[in-house]
């Protein structure tokens, strides 16, 4: 084997082996930026959680979501197809809880005077 052979195999190899651990570092980097985003999200105290979900068929569901800053927490009521979400209702200022016993009793209490 001569010397300029020997030297191409040589840089062909290093490359390769940077190659593959460029490969191999590539999910953690892709975790650590993704917990940089969310730990951005959570420090601000903006985030969003599904409270509730129904599926009304195979493909179309409604689904309850509660976002916003712990000052500005807003519940959205959202259809959701396979080509698109609509949002059906905003409830503002209020937790879901309270907004569920409220549409309870008052159904309750419509039933109670039939």
């Amino acid at each position: 084997m001569s010397a300029g052979a020997s030297a191409g195999f040589t840089q062909s190899l290093v490359w390769v082996v940077l190659f593959v651990g460029a490969v191999a570092l590539l999910p953690w980097l892709v975790r650590r930026i993704q917990r940089r985003q969310g730990g951005l999200a959570s420090a601000g105290g903006v985030g969003s959680r599904v409270l509730a979900s129904v599926a009304l068929g195979p493909q179309q569901r409604v689904v309850t979501v509660e976002t916003g800053g712990p000052q500005e927490r807003v519940v959205l009521v959202l259809g959701v197809t396979a080509q698109q979400i609509s949002c059906l209702h905003v409830l503002r200022g209020t937790s879901f809880a309270a907004e569920a016993a409220a549409a309870r009793k008052e159904s309750d209490g419509a039933s109670g005077h039939d």
